[in-house]
């Protein structure tokens, strides 16, 4: 089995793919497939099916279930998928109250 660090070296140069999130997940966890992976994150098959296809993004609490499970950082489960943003940046429209 490969660890996180040689995941990381073998997609440094590539874009956002959460597949490889997804894949990486499966193999760290020696599960079969996707259905294995949903059971093992709580969530219905469906949303790892729209991630894959990118209609739906990994959100922030997925993303802390995939660290609670694997025990992988968040900035490894982020650089997997290929988010190699140093910074989160809140605009100046979010997080104010609607006038």
């Amino acid at each position: 089995m490969r660890d996180a660090a040689t995941i990381q070296t073998d997609t440094s140069e590539r874009e956002y793919d959460p597949n490889r999130l997804l894949d990486a997940l499966i193999e760290h966890l020696k599960l079969k497939n996707d259905a294995a992976l949903s059971r093992a994150l709580e969530v219905a098959p469906p949303v790892l099916s729209k991630i894959r296809h990118r209609r739906l993004p990994v959100g922030a609490a997925l993303l802390i279930r995939m660290h609670e499970v694997s025990e992988l950082s968040i900035s490894d489960l982020r650089y997997l998928m290929g988010d190699r943003r140093k910074k989160f940046r809140i605009s100046d429209s979010q997080g104010k109250p609607k006038a």
